[in-house]
């Protein structure tokens, strides 16, 4: 029943939630007795699930929502529970779910980027991106439970999140990076530079992997999972199949990241040879243990620790990390080389549809938005060849091709600065102007290394 308190009225009944308990509800901050019946009178005649999104904490939602997401990847689970505890609670956590409108959480969302990171910045906004995707994805299983008619997080406007480009790493973005130590968020080398890392790791008990990983760009966890049975060294191919990823530090296996990274990736003659000798290097491996009377574990990994279990896929970043270091190249992530290996096959005349179908992409849009870049000298090729369109285009081309005729090339000028100056002497009887005498004058001075002399 309705009482009187502190000025204004609320109520309270008994209603089953969700799960079919009953549990007590209880409203106020209602102006008088007749305005507390009616809201009450109100909540009675909803629908159970509608009842639940009156009373319901966003909270208590969001809790009851991670409690059924029982088919997502762990790594999902994962990102889901940190934003749900480290974001939404914290700041909408006490609103109600029935309540809930775009303005109020374009508030929310607004305090959340005024919050600071581990390193003390100011949230990314990725960072925004990811939360608001996750209160999204929450408020639209409100919506299918029945206890939201529409989704206020839809409505949400946020910063826009540039996505990265990868930069190719020329000599001057070197050179600018050894100066001030700032480094492109996405970087890949070029062809010079991964020859060089290849060359430093050939020695290394994973040099397979890092080939593997820089020229058919499979992921990281991807490489980690690889079977010897998924890997067919006659037919010259590999099937990705599973994954190995990480939740923390716990390793969890299971399918490719979509059904697109479900994939056969061809491999070349010399990615053959070299999956080879790793293969032979494992078997001495295997029997050097065995010698010295050490557990060898037969696990049908390609890539594998000393005693043959499967390689952690976090090692595979660090130990990335290390070896740019040592080798003294500009530094890339483990993830770059996979960008790179999307360039390298642009480069060798790939289409973008064999670049998706390589790295197992969902939409060709996002090959052609991230995984490719442009090298310098495929830059030039391409300006070349536009201009050859122009020039080779009948007869307004050839004019300006005549035109053009008259001016040297760099290369050109660079063998023309290498040679020395001639200058054709006059006919008889014929006196140079005065224009002409001081031209002559100038080039005698430049094959008088560059000194000037006065005519006597």
């Amino acid at each position: 029943m309705p009482e009187l308190k502190h000025g204004s009225w609320y109520f309270h009944c008994s209603t089953r939630n969700l799960l079919g308990h009953t549990e007590r509800i209880r409203r106020g901050g209602y102006p008088s007795e007749a305005a507390a019946r009616r809201a009450r009178d109100e909540l009675l005649a909803l629908s159970r699930q509608e009842q639940a999104g009156r009373s319901w904490t966003l909270a208590r939602w969001l809790r009851y929502w991670l409690s059924t997401k029982t088919r997502i990847r762990p790594t999902t689970r994962m990102h889901y529970t940190h934003d749900v505890e480290r974001f939404l609670i914290p700041h909408i956590g006490h609103l109600i779910l029935g309540d809930l409108s775009a303005r109020q959480l374009t508030a929310a969302f607004g305090q959340i980027a005024a919050t600071r990171n581990r390193s003390g910045q100011l949230q990314r906004p990725c960072t925004l991106q990811h939360v608001h995707t996750t209160l999204r994805a929450a408020l639209t299983g409100a919506v299918r439970e029945g206890l939201l008619t529409t989704n206020p997080a839809r409505h949400v406007e946020l910063p826009a999140r540039p996505r990265p480009q990868a930069q190719v790493w020329t000599e001057a973005r070197v050179t600018d990076w050894k100066t001030t130590g700032e480094r492109p968020t996405v970087a890949v080398w070029t062809p010079t530079q991964l020859a060089a890392f290849l060359d430093y790791v050939r020695d290394d008990s994973l040099f397979a992997l890092w080939w593997l990983i820089a020229l058919r760009g499979l992921r990281r966890g991807e490489a980690a999972g690889l079977r010897w049975s998924e890997v067919d060294l006659h037919a010259g191919q590999v099937s990705v199949v599973r994954q190995r990823t990480t939740a923390g530090y716990t390793v969890h296996e299971g399918p490719p990241k979509s059904a697109s990274s479900r994939r056969s990736v061809a491999l070349d003659q010399h990615t053959v040879r070299v999956l080879r000798q790793h293969r032979d290097r494992q078997h001495q491996r295997a029997g050097a243990r065995a010698t010295t009377g050490k557990v060898w574990h037969d696990s049908g990994y390609v890539f594998t620790g000393p005693d043959g279990m499967p390689i952690h896929p976090g090692y595979l970043t660090q130990r990335m990390r290390l070896l740019v270091n040592r080798a003294g190249l500009p530094p890339i992530r483990l993830h770059d080389l996979r960008h790179g290996a999307a360039t390298l096959a642009r480069e060798a005349g790939a289409d973008l549809k064999a670049v998706q179908d390589q790295l197992g992409h969902a939409t060709i849009q996002l090959t052609a938005d991230t995984y490719t870049s442009v090298l310098p000298e495929s830059a030039r090729r391409a300006a070349e060849a536009t201009a050859r369109l122009v020039l080779d285009a009948g007869k307004p081309g050839a004019e300006i091709r005549r035109q053009l005729s008259h001016y040297p090339t760099p290369a050109q000028e660079r063998s023309a600065e290498a040679q020395p100056v001639t200058v054709p002497a006059c006919r008889p009887r014929c006196r140079p102007s005065s224009a002409t005498r001081a031209v002559m004058l100038r080039f005698s001075a430049h094959r008088r290394n560059g000194r000037a002399h006065e005519p006597r």
